[in-house]
């Protein structure tokens, strides 16, 4: 199976708290896909202005601080007109952008008047930004949890205290000014300031899209320009295709160089027999040479036929693994690095999946050490990950 996909390659995560008297707090970062590895990068504290932000950058916009209300209730699937009322006494949910967190028992809902948040989103539109989603408080930092070098169930960032039970189900949500973090915060081995924690929450959300359920208000033309930009990147994806036809040429290609060279073995044992001139058997000996050269930068390996190999690999499976991607003879970084050029490792296959269990996985490479064409099959890691609740593999076979 193909590696997972990223539709938004890059997204600008920020944070804007509303003070009293129109002040205004901005924090910012973005979230950047390198090598299908997520990074953080260009990290800004006490911005000035959101036009300090490149232009045309995707933004995922978070508002907190005064005009953003915030209310824990009773967990309730929606919210609507007839149960707003609790939320806002007499008060219309079609003058606000709600949102709406479940987590446990309970329903934390956030709401900021449309037009104090239009007001926000208009602004960055005119300052030649893309914002394409609008989250209220500190909500949006659910996603990232699992990230974070947090030591106990009470999680205390930039002026936030979450109090959470031990299945991490959120019971209470606090604004303290005074508090902050008891240590500083990494995300995995990443130092990150605890005021960029919301940014970064914000705008992965974004580069997760159709991997997570986002927690955000629902703005008809943030969402709508958020559609138009992810049906815009999968248009590029379509470009995917195009190389995988190449692809198909290239294999034609190599096919056709095999069978190219079985020819020049006949025709070299003809010019013997026929006992040309020397320089005729060099000359045709250097043709053959060129081509074989080329079928070994193509990576040849004789008549192993490789589909046939994964083909068995897969039929020996267990129902509870599944695959993420299977690269046969993967590229060997290290090599390529230290050679400068592109390396491979020969005659292997690299497996990666998820199993929830890891006997299910051993039983597996029980069974394909059973194959006659299996020099070695190791499980090269095994590591369980709590977001998608399920372990992650990546098994090494030699043949």
């Amino acid at each position: 199976m193909l590696e997972q996909f990223y539709t938004i390659r890059e997204a600008t995560g920020l944070s804007i708290i509303l003070g009293p008297g129109g002040g205004t707090v901005l924090h910012a970062c973005r979230v950047l896909v390198n090598a299908n590895k997520l990074t953080i990068d260009n990290k800004r504290t006490g911005l000035a202005s959101p036009e300090q932000l490149p232009a045309k950058s995707i933004v995922a916009l978070n508002l907190s601080g005064k005009g953003v209300l915030q209310k824990q209730i009773e967990k309730t699937e929606e919210i609507t007109q007839h149960n707003f009322g609790s939320i806002l006494p007499n008060a219309q949910i079609d003058d606000f952008y709600v949102q709406h967190f479940i987590s446990g028992d309970y329903s934390f809902v956030s709401v900021i008047r449309k037009t104090e948040a239009d007001r926000w989103i208009q602004q960055l539109r005119m300052q030649g930004l893309v914002p394409v989603m609008l989250s209220l408080g500190p909500f949006p930092v659910v996603q990232v949890l699992p990230q974070l070098n947090i030591y106990h169930q009470d999680i205390i960032f930039n002026g936030y205290a979450i109090q959470r039970n031990e299945q991490g189900e959120w019971l209470s949500c606090r604004y303290d000014p005074s508090a902050s973090s008891p240590f500083p915060l990494k995300v995995e081995s990443e130092s990150l300031d605890e005021k960029l924690l919301i940014p970064y929450a914000a705008a992965f959300q974004v580069v997760l899209e159709g991997e997570l359920e986002p927690v955000k208000a629902d703005v008809a033309s943030v969402d709508s320009a958020f559609i138009n930009i992810t049906a815009d990147e999968k248009l590029k994806a379509r470009g995917a295709v195009i190389l995988g036809i190449l692809f198909v040429l290239l294999l034609v290609n190599f096919l056709t160089f095999s069978w190219l060279n079985n020819d020049n073995a006949r025709l070299t044992e003809q010019v013997s027999r026929s006992a040309q001139s020397t320089e005729d058997m060099r000359h045709v000996s250097d043709e053959v040479q060129k081509k074989e050269d080329l079928l070994n930068l193509l990576g040849w390996e004789g008549t192993v036929n490789k589909s046939v190999l994964l083909d068995q690999v897969a039929a020996l499976l267990p129902p509870e693994v599944s695959w993420t991607e299977a690269a046969v003879d993967p590229m060997d970084i290290s090599a390529g690095r230290a050679q400068k050029v592109i390396a491979f490792f020969n005659r292997r296959i690299r497996i990666t999946g998820s199993s929830e269990k890891i006997i299910p996985v051993n039983e597996w490479i029980a069974r394909v050490k059973t194959k006659p064409w299996v020099k070695n099959v190791r499980l090269d890691s095994y590591t369980f990950n709590n977001e998608l609740n399920t372990g992650q593999f990546t098994v090494i076979i030699d043949y």
